[in-house]
């Protein structure tokens, strides 16, 4: 398990994001079957998660990051929590439990990440 710190945070983000968002998109078609969605749906959620991951990468590469940049990346963390439980919401009557489980589970992640970078802001301006 990866303990996460001011010191690795980024890295984990942007993995994570970058992880999830390949897979989701290579494996979109089967995806769409097992959590009864449309393919569609499916391929946002992964270009989200690859333009996010980009975004946390290009931090990651920093050695000085200004202060703004990384709010932004705690605060698209914490917005895109609330859009992952929205998803649940709004597709509750056709989602399989593997679908509620990944958007519920992504929400948790996020919302991790927001609250740790939010904390750790003023310490991942700089490495």
């Amino acid at each position: 398990m990866v303990r996460l710190s001011p010191t690795n945070i980024l890295w984990v983000d942007c993995t994570a994001a970058g992880v999830a968002g390949a897979l989701t998109l290579l494996l979109r078609d089967w995806l769409a079957a097992l959590y009864a969605i449309p393919v569609d749906l499916l391929t946002i959620t992964a270009l989200v998660n690859l333009a996010y991951g980009s975004y946390s990468f290009s931090l990651a590469l920093r050695a000085h990051r200004p202060a703004a940049l990384i709010k932004l990346l705690a605060m698209a963390n914490a917005m895109w929590a609330p859009v992952c439980i929205g998803l649940v919401i709004y597709w509750w009557p056709m989602l399989s439990g593997f679908a509620v489980a990944h958007y519920l589970g992504e929400a948790a992640i996020v919302t991790t990440l927001a609250l740790l970078e939010w904390r750790w802001r003023h310490r991942l301006i700089s490495r």
